[in-house]
């Protein structure tokens, strides 16, 4: 029986029941969902995934923009200026913060239970909302102005009060999009197969990579396509400089232009297949307990204890934080500089005129890395230095290897962090797995048929490899960041995009299995 202090504790959240409960929302299926019904429902949802993408937000200026999270478009599944500007990253930062606060012990909600579940569902609802206010008003109030002529039709309603009608009609864009978003990550996690925000990151990904290696444009639209304005994807590059520039051209400077000069380098095109091949490597590594059916003589099993057993979605969650970091520091930099302590801090974060990436301070150290040119070529050249300072004036060697470092231990130790706050909150524990095991009537050969017995032999697995696990996909994110990919899709889009493709293939192995054996419906956490 609870306790009165827990009953009090939990009727703080009970209490926006009556609110939570009347936000739009996707029901979910009354029972089995056929494996086919499920495709249908991802293929829909990704055609209206990438139809939002092209949808431009109406009214927004063409020339006085800022994209705040140009640096993590692929990350955070979205596409500037359109409805999924804001991309995932309201989901995923009310995410973050409701797990926060579960591991902190300032919810105390049973997840077990179904009530308390639903409970925990709605406030992460409304705090995805929340999240979007956040996100979207700043950007828009502070880098993303309203065309003179939307302004002027505006003007013409609401005479004095045109621009900020514009900029409410912007905001609302923007809220409509990202909460779309949301439904739309409902609809394939209980109609369709694993995640929504997995899918739009993988499809995000996959489109840049395809256009960064087979694009035939040229590298400046502006400019015809000559051998100092080569098409930008990687092949089509290669293959026309290769054929256009003569033997001493391509000993004098050739070579390098098409290995390591952007956009789109060799280099990068190599380091983003050594990416796929090694994480999908790493994705079937595991350890397999050895199961046996209580009841049915000869009925064995294995369940499988992943490296990665985290997912990747400690990453997905790191480079969320990393890029509101970003947002705020420029925010408080350009906008908010007034604001006691944080306002144009130079500790926090400067930038220069016009720039999106922080030139100096936390910002700067936590920014992400793109590529060699980002690093190792400022560090081994001195003329790739000289370049480097002219967008980030007064770097030295010491503070881009110091960036390197900040960058890559914080991407590990967050990634550990969130690592350890996903298993907690997803029943992936030591505890909820035995449950599950028992529950399906399987044991571990050996050992007596008791929740409490399977719990101490899976702690000796599952936190450790849950601290490997998140240290493993940080270790990954971050020095395929440092190598660099085609299309700008980031290492950590890549890492990511692989190990989704990787863990649907085998969600999609089991549904089939749960259609062809029904019976093994209740062991995978079917219905």
């Amino acid at each position: 029986m609870p306790t009165a202090e827990e009953n009090e504790e939990k009727s703080m959240l009970y209490k926006l029941k009556p609110l939570t409960d009347r936000l739009p929302a996707v029901t979910r299926p009354e029972g089995h969902v056929h494996f086919r019904t499920k495709m249908m429902w991802i293929v829909l949802i990704l055609v209206l995934y990438f139809s939002m993408t092209n949808i431009v937000i109406y009214g927004l200026s063409t020339s006085q923009r800022v994209d705040l999270f140009a640096q993590y478009r692929a990350i955070l599944a979205g596409a500037q200026f359109s409805l999924m500007h804001l991309g995932i990253g309201p989901i995923v930062t009310g995410s973050i913060i409701m797990q926060l606060f579960t591991g902190a012990k300032i919810i105390r909600l049973n997840l077990k239970d179904d009530e308390d579940k639903a409970v925990y569902q709605g406030t992460q609802k409304l705090m995805v909302i929340i999240m979007i206010v956040v996100e979207s008003v700043p950007q828009v109030y502070g880098f993303m102005s309203p065309s003179t002529k939307f302004t002027a039709g505006m003007n013409g309603i609401f005479p004095g009060d045109g621009e900020s009608v514009a900029k409410l009609l912007i905001v609302l864009q923007l809220f409509a999009g990202s909460y779309l978003v949301f439904l739309m990550d409902e609809v394939v996690s209980k109609w369709g197969i694993g995640s929504g925000i997995s899918l739009f990151i993988a499809a995000g990904v996959a489109q840049q990579i395809f256009t960064g290696s087979l694009n035939w444009h040229a590298a400046n639209p502006v400019n015809p396509i000559s051998t100092s304005n080569p098409p930008a994807g990687t092949i089509p590059k290669t293959i026309y400089l290769f054929h256009n520039l003569s033997a001493s051209d391509m000993t004098s400077g050739g070579y390098e232009r098409i290995f390591l000069a952007q956009p789109n380098p060799m280099v990068a095109l190599i380091g983003t297949i050594v990416i796929f091949l090694f994480v999908a490597y790493t994705e079937s590594s595991r350890i397999e307990l050895p199961l046996a059916h209580g009841g049915a003589r000869g009925a064995r099993g294995r369940y499988p204890i992943k490296l990665i057993y985290a997912s990747n979605i400690p990453v997905i969650l790191m480079a969320a934080v990393l890029a509101n970091i970003s947002m705020f520091a420029m925010l408080f930099w350009t906008r908010l500089g007034n604001v006691p302590v944080l306002g144009h801090s130079t500790l926090l974060g400067y930038y220069d005129v016009g720039a999106t990436k922080p030139a100096g301070g936390l910002a700067y150290y936590l920014s992400s890395i793109n590529g060699l040119s980002d690093w190792f070529l400022p560090l081994v050249s001195p003329a790739y230095l000289q370049s480097y300072q002219t967008t980030y004036p007064g770097k030295t060697s010491l503070q881009i290897t110091l960036h390197v470092l900040a960058y890559v231990g914080v991407m590990i130790g967050g990634s550990v962090l969130f690592a350890r706050f996903w298993i907690e909150t997803t029943n992936m524990g030591p505890e909820a797995v035995a449950e599950q095991i028992e529950s399906s009537g399987m044991q571990i050969p050996g050992f007596r048929r008791d929740p409490r017995v399977m719990k101490r032999v899976l702690e000796r697995y599952i936190p450790v490899v849950t601290i490997i696990s998140g240290a493993t996909v940080g270790a990954l994110a971050s020095v395929a960041d440092l190598i660099g990919t085609v299309g700008n899709a980031s290492g950590t889009g890549v890492l990511l995009s692989v190990g989704i493709m990787i863990q649907l293939y085998d969600a999609i192995g089991r549904e089939q299995m749960m259609e062809m054996h029904p019976v093994l419906r209740g062991f995978f956490g079917g219905e």
